[in-house]
């Protein structure tokens, strides 16, 4: 009888750390402010919304940005292009660092 709850226990368990899993990646510092400062425009996944599409927004997971420096992504966030706003006076340096790391999480 007993081996009939071992693979319930596995699944319960295996569902317990996915969630462990996906909850603390959600709440890393680098996602923060890309949730609340770029998502908007760039989409979750960094594909672009459709708002942020419309507008001409790069999709972080092409080639095109992942190709870009550190310096370049850097400056971009920092001081604006195009339609995107300047976020160097609302974002600490270490802040646009963490962004910059997690863009390159993004790619293809």
């Amino acid at each position: 009888m007993k081996r009939i709850y071992v693979p319930a226990a596995i699944a319960a368990a295996l569902g317990v750390v996915l969630s462990l899993s996906l909850s603390v990646r959600a709440q890393t510092a680098s996602d923060t402010p890309y949730m609340s400062k770029c998502a908007g425009c760039h989409g979750s996944d960094g594909a672009g919304s459709a708002m942020g599409k419309a507008m001409g927004a790069h999709d972080f997971t092409s080639a095109e940005v992942q190709q870009m420096s550190d310096a370049q992504l850097s400056d971009i966030i920092t001081n604006g292009k195009s339609k995107m706003p300047a976020y160097g006076k609302s974002l600490k340096p270490d802040d646009i660092k963490g962004l910059v790391a997690y863009i390159r999480t993004l790619k293809k």
